[in-house]
């Protein structure tokens, strides 16, 4: 497996750890209480709208079997050296990742064909093209297979349009996407523990809590640890696990640290306090 790719569920895995460290300084003050048990997991502050890069299926339709010649997308606007990838380059390049097979092989979080986007990066260069100022631009494109819980990056070459390497991974837990959160939000408010959460909205606000649409969700992965938490959460590592930190819209911070919501088996439990 190309050693770019190794570095880059290393930097997955480190952008974790350094999102973590960055808000748990922000949890403790606008937090309310300290109910819940000691956080495991990776913090997300993604909310709202998908960012680019983001979307699910993007140009699905194009994509064609492992094994037939495809006339590469469109190139559109492009960068040079080690610029930021433009808007053209994120959707071409997740075009060109989105394979048939892939796309009928996965599943997102939502459950529907085609496995979860996570992020496009800009690929780290090959050690011998490092002063070589016509190196090839790549990207790596992360993707979640919820059908088997595995990651998924490929790394695909800008200037032929070409899939150069596929490296997968499971037990590997980035952060949450905007889109995982909003689902497990969904999850959660479906299911009898959200009676909490809905009060707690419904004391700040005066309104009925209904949506995730009504709150901004920042989230953790959760990893299970021996002995520490119910027997409903010991697969949460290998399985999509979220902690969620809700808040109202322009309102207060809801306290839903001791629920776990298991995004690959969508179901939720509370942790021992």
């Amino acid at each position: 497996m190309r050693k770019t790719v190794h570095r880059h569920l290393g930097k997955v895995v480190a952008g974790a750890g350094i999102a973590l460290a960055g808000t748990a300084a922000m949890i403790a003050v606008t937090l309310p209480g300290t109910a819940g048990a000691d956080d495991t997991g990776d913090r997300n502050t993604g909310t709202g709208q998908s960012a680019p890069g983001q979307a699910q299926g993007a140009g699905q339709d194009q994509a064609v079997e492992p094994g037939v010649v495809q006339e590469a997308p469109p190139e559109g606007e492009r960068g040079t050296g080690r610029d930021p990838l433009t808007e053209d380059e994120l959707a071409r390049v997740e075009r060109i990742a989105l394979n048939r097979q892939l796309l009928r092989s996965s599943e997102d979080v939502d459950g529907d064909r085609g496995p979860q986007t996570l992020g496009i990066d800009l690929a780290e260069p090959e050690a011998d093209e490092l002063d070589d100022p016509s190196a090839p631009r790549r990207a790596d494109v992360t993707f979640y297979d919820y059908k088997d819980d595995t990651l998924v990056i490929k790394t695909v070459n800008l200037d032929t349009g070409e899939v150069e390497h596929t490296g997968t991974e499971q037990g590997v837990q980035p952060p949450l996407g905007r889109s995982e959160n909003t689902e497990a939000m969904k999850i959660l408010l479906a299911s009898p523990l959200s009676a909490g959460l809905k009060a707690d909205y419904k004391d700040a606000t005066g309104k009925e809590l209904t949506s995730p649409d009504q709150l901004e969700v920042d989230s953790m992965v959760f990893r299970a640890a021996p002995g520490a938490q119910p027997a409903a959460l010991d697969r949460c590592g290998e399985h999509r696990c979220a902690r969620l930190f809700p808040k109202a819209l322009n309102g207060p911070w809801i306290d839903m640290r001791h629920l776990v919501i298991d995004l690959s088996a969508r179901t939720v439990a509370e942790l021992d306090r």
